[in-house]
């Protein structure tokens, strides 16, 4: 059975991969795996009369000795490519089985209907290392940064002041501080605030210090592919790890859907509404719509809660608040409205979307995440709190706040003349980001000089619209990345997230905790890395 062969082009230089061209042996075994606390995975095992396990690793010693002994996670690049061969078809079978999947974006309906055009998402095969103490560290962080957010979440006039500039310069946040100012103006409390957060990091090479990239407070994407993928390394491992020096158990286990099923449950028995159901905002088309699938069928199946997905468009036209406060879309009761979409002005063509953004923020269902919620975590905000004495304004126990600012990376704003003055004489030094959220928009190198020296010559507030971030430069590793079932060998560098829940009622914290991981790995000379753009792919990790 051939899976797949083709020319590959990486970076100017062309190669010619064939792989997988093996039947499934007979004696090939399907089973069960029960790592995963929500569903059953399958794996494979692999048959104890593979001929490859003798001629596993092509690693030659000075003296032209091999060994089978040597951990080679530094470098997956010397496996022998009859092994990554057997690898990749064991790695593509499980992602397909497990639903390690999105939708074709060059089938049409994939994005609409459940089923059509699937392919695997794009993923590295084998995981990268990070040192045991650096993913302890962003572990430990998960519950002061949530606690962050829910205490700037209250304090409208930072929030107002802090965007005030931006709002002049950016459009779609002009429209979210609107509606954030009329619930001010109306004294609008949310007394049940529940937050599915990821913070994400990468380990500087230079200074060993692990550095936040930004706080996702809405939408945060790849809990159920995420579990899929650590499944999948573990998997693997749990059958060639001997061969390859590493241990399966190095791999974390990853039970971030359900712990975001289970923030969402708890929050809906807050809402203390039987009846009411759970909507899943989402964008018209969405190719991503599995990893979504996975908490709500966990919420279906484990807590017996309806979930139901609708676009801001549809929830326009079928939504409005009753006269107890409650929001009732086609005549159903919402307990909580879960934003999958609304993270980006795409997900606003017209009023229609707008308006339905306000009403569910005038309604009493809990919102994930309500506005404030949502505003905190503008690349704005994350500066603003990187100034010094800032943080000191939402926390007073010194160790907190120190743990906290350990992780800032540089932040600047384009109002600091000698920060600019740098980035134009170095842009290779530093990142400028807009607010917003998504991937594919960051601006790097020249392309951030020629942007500078734009904004000075306009002389206008436009400057607001962005920031100024150091640019942190990860080691990279050796990896062999999966995408349309074809295999590419590159070097990369790794972006670690860690999930996190939130759950509070009036001054009773319900949930606070680190609640799994995603990893993000993309080639080392892209500056881009998110996964369904198409610039890197998703991983798990190694730890060392």
């Amino acid at each position: 059975m051939v899976v797949g062969s083709g020319s590959l082009l990486q970076f100017g230089i062309t190669t010619t991969t064939q792989f997988c061209t093996k039947t499934f042996p007979s004696s090939l075994i399907f089973s069960t795996s029960s790592t995963s606390s929500h569903r059953s995975l399958v794996s494979l095992s692999v048959p104890k009369n593979m001929s490859h396990q003798s001629q596993l690793l092509s690693l030659s010693s000075t003296n032209g000795s091999s060994s089978l002994a040597v951990p080679i996670f530094h470098n997956y690049h010397q496996i022998d490519e009859k092994v990554v061969q057997d690898i990749v078809y064991d790695a593509l079978v499980f992602a397909t089985l497990n639903g390690l999947l999105v939708g074709d974006k060059s089938v049409e309906r994939s994005g609409r209907v459940p089923g059509i055009g699937l392919v695997h998402l794009p993923f590295s095969l084998l995981p990268p290392p990070l040192p045991q103490t650096h993913w302890k560290q962003a572990c430990d962080l998960a519950p002061l940064f949530n606690e962050l957010v829910d205490r700037v979440s209250l304090d409208g006039n930072f929030l107002q002041q802090s965007l005030s500039r931006t709002k002049k310069a950016d459009e779609f946040t002009s429209r979210l501080l609107d509606i954030h100012s009329k619930m001010l103006e109306i004294n609008k409390k949310e007394e049940i605030r529940l937050g599915l957060f990821r913070s994400d990091y990468m380990l500087d090479e230079k200074t060993k210090s692990l550095l936040q990239i930004e706080m996702n407070t809405i939408s945060t994407s790849f809990s159920g592919v995420g579990c899929v993928m650590t499944e999948l390394h573990r998997n693997i491992l749990s059958h060639y790890g001997k061969l390859l020096g590493l241990d399966s158990k190095r791999v974390p286990v990853n039970t971030a859907d359900s712990q975001y099923a289970e923030a969402l449950a708890k929050a809906w028995s807050e809402y203390n509404n039987p009846r009411a159901v759970i909507i899943v905002v989402v964008q018209d088309e969405e190719r991503n719509m599995y990893d979504q699938h996975f908490v709500s069928a966990i919420l279906r199946e484990r807590h017996h809660i309806t979930t139901i997905r609708k676009t801001l468009a549809e929830i326009d036209q079928e939504g409005e608040i009753l006269p107890d406060g409650t929001l009732s879309v086609n005549g159903q009761a919402i307990a909580i409205v879960y934003f999958r979409a609304g993270y980006t002005p795409v997900d606003y063509p017209s009023e229609s979307e707008w308006r339905a953004r306000l009403l569910i923020e005038q309604s009493s269902a809990i919102k994930c995440p309500n506005i404030s919620y949502h505003l905190v975590g503008t690349k704005k905000i994350q500066q603003e709190l990187a100034k010094p004495g800032v943080l000191e304004r939402f926390f007073e126990n010194k160790e907190d706040i120190a743990k906290l600012r350990k992780s800032f990376a540089g932040l600047w704003s384009l109002e600091d003349s000698d920060i600019v003055k740098q980035a134009i004489e170095k842009p290779e030094l530093f990142v400028m980001k807009p607010q917003r959220e998504g991937g594919g928009n960051n601006i790097y190198g020249d392309d951030l000089r020629e942007s500078l020296l734009k904004l000075q010559k306009v002389g206008s507030q436009e400057d607001a619209a962005y920031i100024l971030m150091q640019r942190i430069f990860p080691a990279n590793t050796a990896a062999i990345l999966m995408r349309n079932g074809f295999l590419h060998k590159d070097h990369v560098i790794s972006e670690f997230g860690i999930f996190s829940t939130y759950l509070r009622n009036k001054d009773k914290v319900i949930v606070n905790n680190e609640s799994g991981y995603m990893v993000r790995t993309k080639p080392s000379l892209s500056d881009e890395g998110g996964v369904l753009p198409g610039y890197g792919v998703i991983d798990s990790v190694y730890l060392t």
